[in-house]
């Protein structure tokens, strides 16, 4: 039984959040907002009004592509929401302006995630080397080590739900209080945002199951 949990959770778990975020964003696409703003302007009234004029709006190509990015101080958003007026496009904006304020205020849990990125990269492309050979030659102290990389690539995933969770919360706000957009379609925006944040949710899960399916394999050596 704990098997078939498992494999549904690594397996089934992030199809289904892709599924979601794919349909949602799809079905309010199609939807556009009654002011019709776009989403580069959209990010652009956000960001003047919280004093971030010197951070830049780019557009970017690829569908679902958007992101901030802190080193360079650019919101980059995809194509169709850079130009769009879609409530989905409008609320992906906002929680990508949200990161940039983030980053502007030092919001701790983002200063945190950024400090793990480089040692999230080159550990979690190392971890499976060590584990590997400690699975196949029965190495437990190899194992072990394999085990202590992956938790740090863990530890980043974890760290990056109150990250987007708090970037949606103050895209929401900030798209009701500066009335861009209606209380009617603030459900519909919040719906686009917490499928976006699910994806986020499922993959913490799958990095959790597996470091507990591999932790368990370790004790289990051990006690061979």
């Amino acid at each position: 039984m704990g098997m078939i949990i498992y494999f549904v959770i690594i397996l089934l778990l992030p199809l289904y959040a892709q599924f979601k975020v794919k349909g949602t964003y799809k079905k309010y696409d199609k939807v556009h907002g009654m002011n019709g703003y776009t989403g580069a302007e959209v990010a652009r009234m956000i960001l003047d009004r919280n004093g971030l004029r010197h951070v830049r709006i780019e557009e970017t190509p690829g569908v679902l592509s958007d992101h901030y990015d802190p080193s360079s101080k650019v919101v980059r958003l995809s194509s169709g929401n850079y130009h769009g007026t879609s409530l989905a496009g409008v609320a992906v904006a906002a929680h990508e302006v949200g990161h940039a304020i983030q980053d502007a205020e030092g919001y701790a849990y983002l200063r945190f995630r950024h400090a793990l990125v480089p040692v999230a990269n080159w550990s979690s492309n190392l971890s499976w080397i060590f584990i590997m050979i400690g699975l196949f030659a029965s190495l437990t102290n190899m194992l072990l080590l394999g085990i202590i990389l992956m938790a740090a690539g863990v530890l980043f995933q974890i760290v990056t739900l109150p990250v987007e969770f708090n970037a949606s919360s103050r895209a929401m706000r900030l798209l009701t209080e500066y009335g861009l957009i209606t209380s009617e379609e603030a459900p519909k925006s919040r719906k686009v945002l917490s499928a976006a944040a699910f994806t986020y949710v499922a993959g913490a899960m799958v990095a959790v199951a597996e470091l507990v399916r591999l932790l368990l394999i370790y004790v289990g050596q051990q006690e061979d």
